[in-house]
């Protein structure tokens, strides 16, 4: 605590968010006691009355989505807390699809600052009670909680929430969870709470994850068991025991997803008619998840940063290349470090015919040298995302496809500099 002087409640967003970056030490600080004891005493742990917590390797931003378009249809005022944001801090706090001004969170910021004493509070954890604040104060009917880094530690965890969920299980934040799957599925279970209904949408996952839900007794959805779901050609089929829900529109995000937040909404107790699923799953759609940027070329920018979210990544722009772009694939691909560039990289090969690898900046940033090295010896390596994606645009024909993935950060940066260049 170096003697740093807190902005006020009017203060900019901006110097809120420089002061929290200095604030504490760690970017990434995982225990709950210091974020908890400050929730308790400023009464956060319940802001509405409806929250469902959602964890998973891949995954959490779009069952987030499609839950809240539901939700939305169906009436209910929603407050949706997500992170990363890919370009702007206010992405992170959506109430009823729409970013709130600067000037609200720098309110909370400010009560949270005032309630937390000598605590000490990471910015996430930070952003995690702001977040809650907001909600509290706008009165919203159900609160949509995705979970930063893994579930048993991170702050979301603080909540008291009514329907946990965990999307997928993967090897992802070596890091900080470990490449043992067990070990991962654990941290993940640990959303889960007593008594409570606990989805999860990962086929056959490891089995801690069943026996920390029958050690604590939570109620758990797994699917193929408890709930499933069939694609058939241009529509889908959802069932969980005795009921079905047939002809449902396949959405822009990913069906396993869907899927998992119909089986989510199912057990929350709340009001929700048939076609306001029909009409939620339609509409539902997230920046950065196979988000199409420009036709002819067709440009589209997804997230994908592990193996696990590349290999769905592939399989769609397969699909895509069969139906609509019979040209060349040419790949932006920016990442951080610390994730598996070479499996990520490997399950890309197949569908992609030109890259285009680029340096980020930042500590955990990769060099575009260290993703050079699984490529073809050829490939010619960028200062910037931005440099690739323009040179990618310069050799890309009308029937190519140009595709912008590897981080938050890479479609952060690339959707920055394509909103720079319309204003130009």
């Amino acid at each position: 605590m170096s003697g740093l002087t807190a902005p006020l409640a009017t203060s900019p967003l901006a110097e809120w968010l420089s002061y929290l970056e200095k604030l504490h030490t760690s970017a990434i600080d995982l225990g709950l006691d210091r974020v908890q004891a400050v929730a308790q005493k400023a009464a956060l742990t319940k802001p509405a009355n409806r929250v469902i917590t959602v964890a998973g390797t891949n995954g959490k931003g779009s069952t987030c989505a499609i839950l809240e378009s539901i939700l939305l249809k169906a009436g209910y005022s929603v407050g949706v807390y997500s992170s990363p944001h890919l370009v702007r801090y206010n992405e992170r706090v959506c109430i009823n699809g729409s970013e709130l001004p600067d000037a609200a969170h720098s309110e909370a910021f400010a009560f949270v600052e005032q309630q937390r004493g000598d605590i000490s509070l990471s910015l996430f954890e930070f952003g995690t009670l702001a977040a809650l604040r907001l909600f509290q104060t706008n009165k919203v009917d159900v609160v949509v909680l995705e979970v930063g880094l893994g579930g048993r530690l991170d702050a979301t965890n603080i909540a008291e929430h009514d329907v946990s969920v965990i999307t997928s299980l993967a090897v992802d934040h070596v890091d900080w969870l470990g490449d043992d799957i067990n070990v991962i599925g654990y941290e993940k279970a640990g959303i889960f709470r007593s008594g409570k209904p606990a989805i999860c949408g990962q086929p056959n996952p490891p089995a801690t994850v069943p026996a920390h839900a029958d050690d604590i007794g939570a109620k758990l959805y797994q699917v193929g068991y408890q709930f499933d779901y069939a694609l058939t050609e241009d529509s889908w089929t959802w069932h969980s025991g005795g009921f079905t829900l047939e002809n449902l529109p396949v959405p822009s995000l990913p069906l396993p997803n869907a899927a998992t937040a119909l089986m989510a909404l199912a057990v929350a107790e709340l009001d929700i008619a048939d076609q306001h699923i029909v009409e939620g799953l339609a509409s539902a759609s997230l920046p950065g998840r196979m988000q199409r940027v420009g036709e002819h070329p067709l440009i589209i920018m997804d997230v994908a940063h592990n193996p696990h979210s590349a290999e769905y990544f592939a399989r769609q722009l397969t699909v895509i290349k069969q139906k609509e772009a019979k040209g060349r694939i040419h790949a932006v691909v920016a990442m951080l470090h610390d994730k598996d560039i070479a499996s990520t990289v490997a399950e890309m090969k197949g569908v992609v015919d030109c890259w285009y690898p680029a340096s980020l900046t930042g500590p955990r940033a990769a060099s575009a040298s260290e993703i050079l090295a699984h490529l073809p010896a050829e490939t010619v390596g960028f200062d910037s995302p931005e440099a690739a994606y323009d040179k990618a645009l310069t050799e890309a024909e009308p029937q190519d496809v140009v595709i912008v993935f590897g981080s938050f950060y890479t479609v952060g940066q690339i959707s920055s500099h394509i909103e720079v260049n319309k204003q130009e």
